[in-house]
């Protein structure tokens, strides 16, 4: 339990060492933006196939392919009916590219956290659902990439609420709630496969369906604005990157 503890405030506390970071650089360019979160991107992908839908094949029992599927898809559905009941505000270098119908009832900084928490918890629902495996070397190689790429993601959140007018302080807060999201994900997924080890396969490929989902509906499409040859590569590097971590850690 102390372990998972630790793990969740890694993987939390990630996101707020970007913020420190993007602190320090306030005005990261729309280019290196988009090239950063393709980056996180690709680290997420492979995240979501060696650590969990692979796993969730190997531990399947007598259909592990339908299985499997069945969880992929569900964890899509649930952040697909999360991101249409909850009101949010994406922004990318301070532009406004998708709101919720009743994004005017609530402030805009609430609603700009609310994006970054939906986005955030699949992702420590993924490092707790990690450790149900039983294979400690794999589930912190899932949770080391997470926090890799937590931390070029805290960056560039920093600026555009800046340039929105927050105040410091309250930014800080904003990205400190994003990383207690992730916590919060990190133990629902653990305890989540903790109370019966027959949920543990779809668990795996619900986490890995949620976290395909979020890669592919916001962090590809927020990153293909501008110049497109960059991101693509950066997305193979981070891919690249993670899968030589599983390599020699799990």
């Amino acid at each position: 339990m102390i372990i998972v503890l630790l793990t969740a405030l890694g993987v939390g506390g990630a996101t707020v060492i970007g913020a420190i970071l993007g602190f320090l650089f306030k005005k990261i360019s729309h280019k290196f933006s988009d090239i950063v979160l393709s980056f996180a991107a690709g680290v997420m992908l492979c995240a979501a196939i060696t650590g969990l839908i692979v796993p969730s094949l190997e531990h399947g029992g007598s259909f592990p392919l339908l299985i499997t599927i069945a969880g992929v898809f569900c964890g899509a559905l649930f952040l697909n009916l999360l991101d249409k009941l909850v009101p949010h505000l994406h922004r990318l270098a301070g532009v406004e590219t998708e709101s919720h119908p009743d994004s005017g009832k609530l402030n805009k900084v609430l609603l700009f956290v609310m994006a970054i928490a939906i986005h955030n918890l699949p992702e420590g629902i993924a490092a707790g659902v990690g450790f149900g495996t039983g294979d400690n070397a794999q589930a912190f190689t899932i949770a080391a990439g997470i926090a890799l790429q937590n931390i070029p993601e805290g960056m560039v959140i920093i600026g555009p609420m800046l340039a929105a007018g927050m105040r410091p302080s309250r930014t800080f807060a904003c990205a400190l709630a994003t990383g207690i999201v992730e916590v919060i994900g990190t133990f629902l997924g653990y305890f989540a496969v903790s109370i019966s080890a027959a949920v543990l396969p779809f668990a795996l490929a619900f986490a890995g369906g949620t976290m395909l989902y979020v890669i592919s509906d916001e962090m590809i499409p927020e990153t293909h604005h501008s110049e497109t040859r960059g991101v693509t590569y950066a997305l193979l590097i981070g891919f690249c990157l993670m899968l030589t971590m599983d390599f020699f850690l799990g």
